[in-house]
């Protein structure tokens, strides 16, 4: 018997398989879609998700500084075509509308123009009465709580110079810095915050004002050197009251702060003239 074993046919499994068609290459898009494609996808994050402001002004110190970059959230109080790049007239009303709530740090169109971003705090709710009593906040009625803490220090740098000489202080380095008195302000519900109080002035004792339905009462924390809700609409000067309709977005996080120091042809002078501390801090 031979144990060699026969030799056999090839089965199919033995065969090549038949070579399948390639595959079609996918097409890749020209620039042009490409970048149509990526100014619709920041366009849809800018007026639904979040958006960039910076602040210009000190009108919100202690928590807002001049040179600070945040972001802001669209969605908390719905959209409306200020919502929108350009203010664009597409939504004829504010969709998925919600109130604000006391304390919150807002970003709006300032009257009477509606055409200038600005940031202010939320102070009076619709029915609210809101006046100022000698430097003392009151809402309906009452006195906020209004409570004295250490002065706010803040260096003196190409984006900040005190408002006055009597604040600035020479410290031990020869360096300057502005030093302004500060207390802790708590509005009805319990949200705290800090506000400046650069002594006696005009808008220190203000007229009653009772918040229509749709608007808002708006304040900066740096209540001596603001113009808001507490004097009348006007460009360049006060807001008045601000309709809801107005709203952008609530105030999120910090992703930038600069000193103004920087540089644009020296590069280390972007890292110098950062505000490290101030970056990522929430609101």
């Amino acid at each position: 018997m031979n144990d060699t074993p026969e030799a056999s046919s090839p089965t199919p499994a033995d065969q090549a398989p038949p070579a399948s068609p390639a595959k079609k290459e996918k097409k890749e898009d020209s620039f042009p879609v490409f970048l149509i494609k990526l100014v619709l996808v920041v366009a849809i994050f800018r007026s639904f998700i979040f958006s960039p402001f910076n602040i210009p002004s000190e009108s919100m110190l202690p928590r807002l500084e001049n040179g600070d970059y945040l972001l802001a959230a669209k969605w908390p109080y719905g959209y409306s075509s200020y919502s929108l790049p350009f203010s664009a007239p597409l939504l004829p009303k504010r969709i998925l509308a919600s109130q604000p709530e006391r304390g919150d740090i807002a970003i709006f169109k300032a009257p009477p123009g509606n055409d200038v971003d600005y940031i202010k705090r939320v102070i009076g709710l619709p029915g609210d009465t809101v006046q100022m009593i000698d430097g003392v906040l009151h809402l309906n009625g009452q006195a906020v709580p209004k409570v004295k803490v250490d002065d706010f220090v803040i260096p003196v740098t190409p984006n900040t110079d005190c408002i006055s000489p009597e604040f600035v202080v020479t410290e031990a380095d020869g360096r300057q810095s502005c030093h302004y008195p500060q207390f802790r302000e708590t509005l009805p519900g319990g949200k705290s915050y800090n506000v400046l109080d650069l002594g006696q002035r005009d808008a220190d004792t203000t007229v009653p004002v009772v918040v229509p339905e749709g608007q808002l009462f708006l304040m900066g924390d740096n209540r001596d050197n603001s113009m808001d809700s507490r004097f009348p609409a006007m460009e360049g000067g006060g807001i008045g009251l601000v309709p809801q309709e107005n709203l952008v977005g609530r105030a999120t996080i910090m992703m930038w702060s600069t000193d103004g120091s920087a540089n644009w042809f020296l590069p280390w002078t972007w890292f110098t003239a950062a505000r490290w501390s101030r970056i990522g801090g929430t609101f």
